[in-house]
């Protein structure tokens, strides 16, 4: 039997078949603009993945019409099963597509369809820790369907220990594929991202269950915290190209991918699409690292006043700002 290489299980090693990657540019980004996005973006977005060989990419969310009208929100609140054909035809390539369902925002039993009707591949369903219940009947909902499932826990800096322990505990039992950490004030370190992926894989132990991770760059650590996630075992990886997305953004899909140093993953494609169709948007919005965002970051808030901030007429008062977040 050969000898393994001792540089094979080198922990700096990132060449692993098992880690996939899931593009939320699209998703991420409709934040921004209520997900106004028109079908040329959201082509050209869904082509670099394709070309780039990205696994998954997330389309929008699968909005409940009662609670947010069409008519104020674009197409991707909802990601139609029609709409999402007119981009993406049967989809025959080899990239998934998810949708995101937000617990308690999504009427999951009439409008996620079974899967044999769906080109969707991949059910994100994101929750609050105290809405965990909600999140397993969606989770059990969307398996039984047929989809592969995941559970995006939000804002995880905010949630106490034992609070999170129990959570997973609960989670862990349930059939959903993917646990994910979602770093949604952008406030974690590193250290705090190897805790998180240890307890989320003790959890998942005996239950097969994959971990995911998806950083936010508040304090420009999106890109480092999600390195720190893949070096402890985190398999699922997200992110945006040139880290779009509400705030300060996410970890960058063009950094992730040269990183990677996997062979089947070609960042020229992801480079293109950042010069042609995401840089022009830097005109009309404003995302990435400020001071606004990483003061909200080491005050582990949410980000919505550093937003307000952005968007007045004062963008750049960074100490008024400070002194408004430390009354």
């Amino acid at each position: 039997m050969p000898k393994k290489d001792k540089f094979q299980s080198a922990e700096w090693v990132t060449f692993r078949p098992e880690i996939k990657v899931h593009d939320c540019t699209v998703r991420d980004g409709g934040l921004m603009n209520d997900h106004k996005f028109n079908d040329d973006f959201v082509r050209k977005v869904y082509q670099a993945c394709v070309a780039a060989g990205v696994d998954y990419m997330e389309l929008g969310y699968k909005a409940s019409k009662k609670i947010f009208k069409t008519d104020e929100h674009g197409p991707w609140k909802f990601c139609d099963e029609d709409y999402v054909r007119k981009i993406v035809g049967d989809n025959d390539t080899d990239l998934k597509l998810s949708v995101m369902a937000d617990a308690e925002r999504t009427d999951f039993k009439e409008d996620i369809l079974p899967k044999d009707q769906s080109v969707i591949d991949c059910i994100r369903v994101a929750c609050y820790v105290h809405q965990i219940p909600t999140a397993i009947d969606m989770i059990v909902d969307a398996h039984d369907k047929g989809y592969e499932t995941t559970l995006n826990l939000m804002a995880i800096s905010t949630v106490p220990e034992f609070e999170l322990d129990k959570a997973l505990e609960v989670v862990a039992k349930s059939p959903v594929d993917v646990l994910y950490i979602v770093d949604s004030y952008g406030s974690l370190y590193g250290e705090q991202i190897d805790d998180l992926v240890d307890r989320f894989m003790n959890a998942g132990k005996g239950h097969k269950k994959e971990i995911g991770v998806h950083t936010h760059n508040n304090q420009q650590l999106a890109f480092s915290n999600t390195i720190a996630a893949i070096i402890k075992g985190a398999t699922r990886l997200d992110a945006t190209i040139m880290g779009l997305g509400r705030g300060a953004g996410n970890c960058h899909m063009e950094l992730l991918l040269s990183f990677l140093k996997n062979p089947k993953y070609k960042e020229r494609a992801i480079l293109q699409c950042a010069q042609d169709t995401i840089l022009p948007m830097r005109k009309e919005m404003d995302w990435g690292y400020s001071i606004p965002y990483m003061i909200t970051g080491v005050l582990n808030e949410h980000p919505r006043d550093a937003i307000k901030v952005r968007e007045s007429s004062n963008p750049d008062d960074y100490v008024a700002f400070f002194d408004m977040m430390h009354e």
